[in-house]
């Protein structure tokens, strides 16, 4: 095993295992949004998504591949060597490519999934590496579920996929069954038992809420490449979260002396919103490094020691994870040259349509608003983006009427491709009114499952940031908008979540594959 170099890499899914989370729905340009932003956060790979599941991930890996230069893409495979191969088909226009290839280990699973026995896994494991090595020097093996698979059946299928010309052996714990030392000493026993010249990596889910903490057990056993998601996105709890990983190793040398990742730290806040805010997953106040609470401080006696020194009740420093912003301030009068060149030097690139549906919204907002700040521009940009790639229903018009007199009514006015829908409908408060109208118009049937809001900023005129999850037959999706009024942030958060659930039934968005470690 390769652990001389000190260098950690950074494997960041987001956009493969971070999509799986529910009512996660991300299109092609929101994936390509993301992965760029990744390419300025400076991590190593981007798994790109799992391009046998579906048309859709498979031309977002493409896309991604032809587009994204800096890190290396990555795609998920099983061994299928049909599968194999259309995952290179994806991958093959990157600047640097990896395959992936997966295949489940432990007794439960190859019982009840795969339907083989040690033999055939075997023998799958050394012919879909050997077929992905093929077609690409940079080739990854998974054994699905390895934190409960019998030590001796799981060396056996890392020795054939070394044999077969894997270069990287990744550790799934893929129920979030390890413990921290237990993990550490199966990482040791692997690099022991097993020759040749290969990176071992973690890949940690955090049913136990230990994901980062079995990383990072990894890590100091000797893993040189770790797998993560922004703000912990995965599975059920989720993965191993990047920007925890990621500030560990760099605030702790003593314990991880002498590695490093190539990661620019001071994208992590930026990084973080743009996710929270495409996927509709906001991130949780007391969210460590990227969290609103992180570096704020309520105890008299750590407020008192803030000010007298930082370092009495803060670890790291907020401008060194981007938590201060430059705090761009836009207004009214501001024009679309400066409009796109404020988002450049945020690291947002739009053009063509996307760029005037954005400017145009900015508009409207800075009518109403005195000023649009950094925060503003991104949760303005992230609404539109993936808006213009297949036209929806757009919000015309909206009219509501509601208190403590009579019953909240509300009439939209929709319009699409050149049409307009409109309908009046009441509701248990405005906001019901809203989405019964928007539902009459469309004729989309959908349950609300969740509803969430936020200020996108402070002030009696902060954008009210609201994101909705709606469930339609076996779709699931979120949906989110932005406005100053929290009415009318709500029906666009409705309206984008409808338009998702008609992109995803016209694709046929329903995953038929086994689903990934």
């Amino acid at each position: 095993m390769n652990t001389s170099d000190s260098h950690v890499t950074i494997f960041d899914t987001t956009l493969r295992d971070g999509e799986q989370s529910p009512g996660i729905s991300l299109d092609a340009a929101e994936k390509l949004e993301i992965a760029e932003q990744l390419a300025r956060l400076g991590v190593d790979y981007i798994e790109a998504g799992f391009p046998v599941a579906s048309e859709g991930d498979f031309d977002a890996v493409r896309t991604i591949a032809r587009t994204v230069r800096g890190p290396a893409i990555a795609g998920l495979s099983r061994t299928n060597l049909s599968d194999v191969d259309r995952c290179w088909d994806a991958l093959k226009d990157a600047e640097r490519a990896r395959i992936h290839v997966f295949i489940s280990t432990s007794p439960v699973h190859m019982k009840h999934m795969l339907k083989m026995d040690e033999a055939q896994v075997l023998a799958e494991t050394h012919a879909g590496v050997a077929r992905a090595r093929e077609h690409t020097d940079d080739v990854e093996f998974s054994p699905q579920d390895a934190t409960r698979t019998p030590l001796d059946f799981m060396i056996a299928v890392l020795a054939a996929a070394v044999e077969a010309g894997a270069t990287t052996l990744n550790i799934p714990d893929t129920v979030g069954y390890g413990i921290p030392w237990d993990f550490g000493a199966l990482i040791q026993y692997i690099a022991k038992n097993i020759p040749g010249d290969y990176i071992l990596s973690t890949h940690c889910h955090d049913d136990l809420g230990l994901a980062t903490a079995n990383s990072l057990a990894g890590v100091q056993a000797g893993a040189r490449q770790v797998e993560v998601c922004v703000n912990g996105l995965g599975e059920r709890a989720g993965n191993a979260s990047l920007e925890e990983v990621v500030m560990a190793l760099a605030i702790r040398p003593d314990q991880f002396p002498g590695l490093s990742t190539r990661v620019r730290t001071e994208e992590l806040a930026r990084t973080s919103r743009l996710v929270a805010r495409l996927t509709g997953y906001p991130v949780q106040y007391n969210k460590a490094v990227v969290g609103r609470n992180a570096f704020q401080h309520e105890s008299g006696i750590h407020q008192h020691g803030v000010l007298a020194e930082r370092s009495t009740y803060e670890i790291i420093d907020a401008s060194t994870v981007g938590q201060i912003g430059r705090q761009i301030v836009l207004g009214k009068h501001s024009g679309r040259h400066a409009f796109a060149d404020t988002l450049a030097k945020l690291g947002i690139v739009v053009h063509g349509d996307a760029l005037n549906a954005a400017f145009a919204r900015f508009k409207d907002l800075a009518d109403r608003k005195v000023e649009i700040t950094e925060a503003d521009l991104e949760a303005i940009v992230a609404e539109e983006i993936g808006g213009v790639e297949e036209a929806g229903f757009t919000l015309e018009s909206l009219e509501v009427a509601g208190g403590t007199v009579g019953v909240p009514r509300a009439h939209v006015v929709l319009g699409r491709k050149g049409a307009k829908a409109e309908a009046t409908n009441e509701g248990n408060g405005m906001i019901d009114a809203a989405f019964q109208a928007i539902r009459s118009a469309t004729g989309v049937e959908a349950k609300l499952r969740d509803f969430n809001v936020s200020s996108v900023t402070g002030g009696a005129d902060a954008l009210a940031d609201v994101v909705v999850q709606l469930e339609a037959g076996a779709v699931r999706v979120s949906g989110r908008g932005v406005a100053t009024d929290v009415v009318e942030a709500a029906a666009r958060a409705y309206l984008n979540a409808v338009n998702r659930v008609l992109r995803a039934q016209a694709r046929a968005e329903v995953r038929k594959v086994e689903i990934g470690p």
